[in-house]
């Protein structure tokens, strides 16, 4: 929920407008009458504050439990003085909650609606005939009226907080939601403490601030303790859930997507790193968020086991979690942004062995808390697992997909591609495919002359060479033995002779090295290629009859007619 700068000015105006003076209204409307009560005041603002210290945080929205403290403030000091401590409260409430410096203007909103609560709910009392100081003990109804004023108080501050949520915030969620309910109970709950503290106020003095104090401060703690398990226990959820969602991701790519993208939904994420361990000295920067966009990283130094924060975290074995930017700057080695403050680092281990670090950063101070650090922790556990199981997936992938000599894609992946890429015209998404079979002119000659390792020198080179003028137009395959293939999606005719020919030429015309001839020495010998090519829809109607139509341009084009040729299917 962003609030814009104008907003924020009008804010800070309004409240410069109307609190200062409203004050002063109330101060000489209703004059406040305590006769030198001094230390009374003081130990009602002392308990004040310390209720405002104490705010329980549910949902990351902090409860102000502050009525029933108000409520007998106002009955025994009057309207004045509980609107003076309820703004003071306002203030320690937040500092208390150190605020950031684009949220500031929350300070003189929530004292516009303090202001306005403190001023309609005592007006309403007056107007229907309360007094300050009144005897409710036995007396129904001056208990009514304080209770009135309780009950406006309480509905006049849900209405102006629904007011800023919707025009301010604007927010489009629910506002009767789970932070309602417990509000609205933990409030009533604790109202008939305000009661209880100005009855026994009046007849046993200053002792009755202890007497009621320590009760509240004990189950504010309570409340507070109950709320934090249950917020732990969301968090073990989710990092299970995430856990399990790693757990399905069969690409690298996909796993550190996910992890991070995770990350940043559970915790407060500027900036994120994930560290690969490259060796037993270097950590090396494989994936960041910056600006909420994930990147793979650029021109980014390696960095050295106890160098930085992520090499002394790797070096340690220890995650490490610092508040604000002046814990941390003097180890930082420049990667991390200027305007980060809160760091979050922890170590990804697999089978007690450090692969990694991950690093996260926010902008906010004290955004993280030691639980969550527990958290990552956790997650880091199932991500290494992910990854390594990702890593093997892709690996025996590619094992199954590659020609292990030549590192191109074999028959089976190319016969799959084939048929993908003929559906896509068959389902109107690509107009045109193009297949060039290419075959070396002469090579049972090479390998007896040369011996067969030679041969698969001239194999691999031949490859390089294929990918290199291919590039990102097609797929280069090793369709058996010394033919080759490449698919080129939406190349016409024309333009896949132009191709074949370029790489007849680069064939015909630079020679091959050979390391580990026959002859022990290195030589440079020529080979030369017969291609031939087809064009989908134009020659073939389905997959096979494209390969086969290309195949006869091969041999009855290329070959008969005396080899180093390009030949294009003609029906």
């Amino acid at each position: 929920m962003t609030v814009t700068a104008k907003t924020k000015r009008n804010i800070f105006l309004v409240w410069l407008l109307l609190v200062p003076a409203g004050l002063w209204f109330t101060y000489q409307t209703y004059p406040p009458n305590f006769s030198g009560q001094w230390l009374d005041i003081a130990a009602f603002l002392i308990l004040t504050f310390v209720v405002a210290f104490m705010p329980m945080v549910i949902n990351n929205t902090p409860i102000f439990l502050i009525q029933w403290v108000s409520l007998a403030t106002f009955l025994t000091f009057g309207i004045f003085v509980e609107m003076v401590f309820a703004q003071a409260a306002v203030i320690v409430l937040l500092l208390r909650l150190r605020l950031q410096k684009d949220q500031l203007f929350r300070i003189p909103l929530n004292l516009i609606m303090f202001f306005l609560v403190s001023l309609v709910s005592g007006v309403v009392y007056y107007a229907l005939g309360g007094q300050t100081t009144p005897t409710i003990v036995n007396n129904l109804h001056s208990l009514s009226l304080a209770a009135v004023y309780a009950v406006v108080n309480y509905f006049l501050n849900q209405v102006i907080i629904s007011f800023y949520l919707y025009y301010i915030y604007k927010s489009k969620g629910s506002y009767f939601g789970k932070d309602f309910i417990v509000e609205t109970v933990t409030t009533f709950i604790t109202l008939p403490l305000g009661f209880v503290l100005y009855m026994f106020y009046n007849q046993q003095g200053l002792l009755a601030l202890l007497i009621v104090a320590i009760p509240f401060a004990s189950l504010s703690m309570i409340f507070k303790l109950y709320y934090a398990s249950e917020n732990i226990n969301i968090y073990l959820q989710k990092a299970a859930e995430i856990g399990h969602q790693m757990a399905e991701k069969l690409e690298v790519d996909g796993v550190i997507d996910l992890f991070i993208q995770k990350l940043s939904e559970m915790l407060p994420v500027d900036y994120a790193y994930i560290f690969d361990v490259a060796n037993e000295e270097d950590l090396k920067l494989v994936r960041r968020i910056q600006g909420g966009d994930t990147e793979l990283p650029l021109n980014i130094p390696i960095i050295k086991k106890n160098q930085g924060i992520s090499g002394h975290v790797w070096s340690k074995g220890k995650a490490q979690l610092y508040s604000t930017g002046m814990q941390w700057k003097r180890y930082s080695i420049g990667y991390i942004p200027g305007d980060a403050e809160s760091i979050l680092a922890v170590p990804i281990q697999r089978n007690k062995k450090i692969i990694g670090v991950v690093m996260l950063a926010s902008k906010r101070k004290r955004a993280y808390e030691k639980f969550q650090l527990v958290i990552v922790d956790i997650l880091c556990s199932y991500f290494a697992v992910a990854m390594e199981n990702a890593k093997h997936y892709e690996l025996t992938k590619k094992q199954s997909e590659r020609c292990a000599l030549t590192k191109l894609y074999n028959y089976r992946y190319f016969k799959k591609l084939l048929t993908e890429e003929f559906d896509k015209i068959f389902h109107f998404e690509q107009k045109v495919l193009s297949l060039i079979i290419l075959d070396i002119d002469h090579f049972k000659a090479v390998n007896d002359t040369y011996g067969h390792q030679s041969g698969n020198e001239i194999l691999c080179e031949l490859a390089a060479r294929l990918t290199n003028i291919v590039g990102s137009r097609g797929t280069v395959a090793r369709y058996g033995g010394e033919e080759f293939v490449v698919l080129l999606p939406e190349v016409d005719k024309e333009e896949t002779y132009q191709l074949a020919e370029m790489i007849r030429q680069s064939i015909a015309n630079w020679p091959f090295t050979l390391m580990q001839s026959l002859e022990l020495t290195q030589q440079q010998i020529k080979i030369t290629a017969s291609i031939g090519i087809a064009t989908a829809p134009e020659d073939a109607e389905d997959a096979l009859a494209l390969v086969r139509h290309a195949d006869r341009a091969l041999y009855v084009g290329a070959k008969r007619a005396g080899r180093n040729k390009v030949a294009e299917y003609i029906k």
